[in-house]
């Protein structure tokens, strides 16, 4: 039986007001009409097997006793494993220790790749044609570089099969999966046109309460320069969602990379708005969007050697991963921070930062006049 219903602006906000007493001030944002925490659990990582199933199911129901109400999973992630695993923490804290509401969790998935179920399967070919092709959900001419997908049929399954493994009634936020890898293979006319009629369907799902926003998480789509093969421009994409949703359309969301030694979210001026170069976070505030970054430790590569020009501006906090975070978080324009974590361990060390205030500006503004010495 699903869980019913999705993040609420009394229920994310009743979930802040529990870690009152503890969570720092500003821990907790408030975007779309809901609190979320400033660091979230990612759960890509790990291999397809019952003992990260188990640790996953660990450290996602830890991260939530501990304040983080921001989960991030993708149908892909682990063979479709990280949802189900995370479907199962969710039902131990709402359904059976009934510690949680659904209302006060902000639970987020992707679609886009094709996922294998549970294991890479013998044959990939035949798998694809048994699952998808005969079954009428895309057809091999509808798959980009032999894995991506986004026509809405084969979104509205994965959406369906999302909501099942998660044991959910709706999602909160639906990402389109990485969409640049489109672009290797259609032009930007054929991509916009795709991209309209996905968000479409997406609109539609939020009429049906199977989703509550929609957004893209992307890989290089915002970070390369203009002229790249796999740029996004987000007004253009802004543009889409009013096409089809109007002024108050759902597409509230992106996605991509930010970390220590990625940047280019602040510093490159790749986007346009009415005619004037903006970074995409200064795009996204003022479309109105909400920023998560992921890869903020880029797989625990970012959290080794942080000199102390970096570590000193950021509080010179007890590990060098809290420290990568911390940039993370603290960065304006960033609304949530997202962390891959499986073990229990990491989740209890890297979430003493949600006693923590984000660092101010001024000490953040001493990162990047040391970078200038």
């Amino acid at each position: 039986m699903s869980m019913m219903g999705c993040a609420t602006p009394e229920g994310t906000a009743r979930y802040g007001e529990r870690f009152r007493d503890s969570a720092a001030s500003d821990h907790f944002r408030h975007a779309q009409n809901l609190w979320l925490s400033s660091i979230g659990i990612g759960t890509y990582l790990g291999n397809w097997d019952e003992t990260t199933d188990r640790r996953y199911i660990d450290a996602v129901a830890r991260t939530i006793e501990l304040g983080a109400n921001v989960v991030d999973t993708a149908i892909n992630y682990r063979f479709q494993r990280s949802e189900r695993s995370i479907g199962q923490a969710l039902r131990r804290l709402i359904s059976e220790e009934a510690k949680f509401a659904r209302d006060e969790l902000v639970i987020c998935t992707k679609g886009g790749y094709l996922p294998f179920d549970g294991a890479p399967p013998t044959d990939a070919r035949r798998y694809v044609e048994d699952t998808f092709v005969h079954k009428g959900v895309a057809n091999f001419s509808d798959i980009v570089a032999g894995s991506h997908c986004m026509t809405p049929a084969y979104l509205q399954n994965q959406l369906n099969e999302s909501l099942a493994n998660l044991g959910l009634s709706c999602i909160d936020v639906y990402y389109i999966h990485n969409p640049e890898t489109q672009l290797q293979e259609v032009s930007h006319e054929e991509f916009d046109d795709r991209l309209q009629i996905a968000f479409e369907r997406l609109e539609q799902n939020v009429a049906e309460g199977k989703i509550k926003h929609y957004g893209v998480a992307t890989w290089n789509g915002f970070r390369v320069p203009t002229n790249a093969p796999g740029y996004h421009s987000l007004e253009r994409m802004v543009g889409l969602a009013r096409e089809v949703g109007g002024r108050d359309h759902n597409f509230r969301f992106i996605q991509l990379p930010f970390n220590l030694a990625m940047p280019e979210a602040l510093v490159t001026y790749n986007q346009t708005l009415q005619g004037t170069r903006v970074t995409v976070l200064e795009a996204a505030h003022t479309l109105g969007l909400t920023v998560v970054a992921s890869a903020s430790l880029l797989q625990g590569k970012v959290a080794f050697g942080i000199p102390e020009a970096i570590r000193g501006p950021l509080g010179s906090l007890s590990t060098e991963a809290q420290t990568a975070i911390q940039f993370v978080r603290s960065t304006p324009g960033i609304n949530t921070a997202l962390i891959g974590m499986s073990r229990r361990a990491h989740v209890e060390e890297n979430l003493q930062l949600t006693r923590v205030p984000p660092v101010s500006l001024e000490d953040y503004g001493r990162l990047f006049e040391q970078g200038a010495k």
